[in-house]
């Protein structure tokens, strides 16, 4: 499979994600801020509520799952320990990467994933308050982070948060090793010749977002570093293509449901897309930058008005519908803090979402969409294609409290062109 990005909302054709396993469980109330989480999530509840998002994929495209391509290019043996010692020393933890690699493939992708217990065999670690030697992945569910799809090249994630980076790794290794995928990848830690590494940068894919060919929407929080954009800026201008265009939104600091751009802004198709009023359209003092790129050289640089405004400006004419409704400020806060913005689309006018946001959905339903259950559609009781437009709703009761949704939880790695 040759991946290809060009839109957000072109027909999926391959996704990778991850199902929820012990990695999640293995958090308590005191290391669970450290995990990036605001609470601990329930397990049992949230694998069920995620079964219903991996129904709904399995029913539209190609699924692809984190673990079984992990366990498949662990079987290279250079491939492994380079991972091996990779994680080890970024990491900055004492482990043998010797000893990890005579596991099983299996077993080895288990730890990489679930964490290798600390072992109390020596005074140091008798003394420490830590459970795990290699810490598990608590966030790996959310894979949107770790790599993002840019035309028919993957970026590799650059993790703001240390907890996250092996996350990265992980999917470096996929996408550069495994035998399904062929792409080429970008890593701001390892640049092309000619880009200079910087330490500043930061990259994740809740704020990257592909709205056609030549037109990227990036978010700069406390996620994604004006570096981490600059990287993007300079592959482009490496490439020397006809107009490209970059458009750029500052995010809140707080709070923490404003993490990535995809908390508040998402692409339903060619003509909508989905926004929380507040940080979009209201808040003048959040800029947007937008950036033009011509063979080699920026061009233009300056600010717009908001995100609709500079994406009109390139010809693409978006409908706003408003996360939470457009009459109570309060409504459209509680929904946006739980996800009610962030939107996957698996085809242009199709999108997946969390059932527990009303009155976005009601927005939605108001706008043309027909709302469908995810468990008619897994069941073969409906299909979605037989509407234009729809919005299937998943459960969300747990899963909204790790602090993503629907396109958080997916990492495109094919898409159809889209009939503008």
């Amino acid at each position: 499979m040759q991946t290809c990005i060009n839109s957000e909302f072109g027909k999926l054709e391959g996704v990778i994600i991850h199902q929820p396993g012990s990695e999640v469980e293995n958090m308590t109330p005191e290391n669970a801020e450290r995990a990036l989480y605001s609470d601990i999530l329930n397990l049992s509840i949230a694998t069920k509520e995620y079964a219903q998002l991996e129904g709904v994929l399995k029913s539209v495209t190609s699924v692809f799952y984190v673990k079984n391509l992990l366990t498949e290019v662990l079987r290279n043996e250079n491939v492994k320990m380079n991972l091996l010692n990779e994680i080890c020393n970024n990491e900055g933890i004492v482990c043998n990467p010797l000893n990890l690699a005579e596991n099983t493939t299996e077993k080895l992708a288990n730890l990489i994933i679930e964490g290798v217990v600390l072992e109390k065999n020596n005074l140091t670690n008798y003394l420490s308050n830590e459970r795990f030697l290699l810490r598990p992945l608590h966030n790996l569910f959310f894979t949107r982070d770790s790599a993002m799809g840019m035309n028919d090249q993957m970026l590799i994630g650059k993790m703001a948060n240390p907890v996250r980076e092996r996350e990265a790794l992980i999917m470096e290794a996929i996408f550069n090793h495994h035998p399904i995928f062929e792409t080429n990848t970008l890593n701001p830690a390892r640049p092309k010749q000619g880009i200079i590494i910087n330490a500043q940068s930061t990259l994740e894919g809740g704020d990257f977002q592909v709205a056609r060919e030549n037109v990227f929407v990036i978010g700069t929080g406390v996620r994604t570093s004006t570096q981490g954009i600059d990287f993007i800026i300079e592959n482009i201008k490496q490439l020397k293509t006809e107009v490209q265009h970059i458009i750029v939104q500052e995010l809140p600091t707080t709070p923490e449901s404003f993490i990535h751009l995809d908390m508040v802004f998402t692409f339903l198709n060619t003509d909508s897309c989905m926004i929380y009023e507040p940080v979009v359209t209201k808040m003048s003092r959040l800029r947007t930058i937008h950036i033009q790129i011509e063979h080699g050289k920026v061009t233009k640089i300056g600010e717009s008005p908001n995100i609709l405004v500079a994406l009109q400006k390139v010809g693409i004419d978006l409908k706003p519908i408003f996360c939470g409704g457009k009459t109570d400020s309060w409504t459209q806060e509680r929904e946006q803090w739980h996800s009610g913005a962030n939107f996957f689309a698996f085809a242009p006018g199709k999108v997946i979402g969390y059932e527990r946001n009303s009155y976005t959905i009601d927005e939605l339903s108001n706008n043309g969409f027909e709302v469908l259950k995810a468990s008619d559609v897994i069941e073969g009781k409906i299909s979605v294609d037989n509407y234009k437009k729809c919005i299937v709703l998943i459960a969300g009761s747990e899963l909204a409290r790790g602090g993503g949704g629907a396109r958080c939880m997916t990492m495109p790695v094919r898409r159809g062109e889209v009939n503008w």
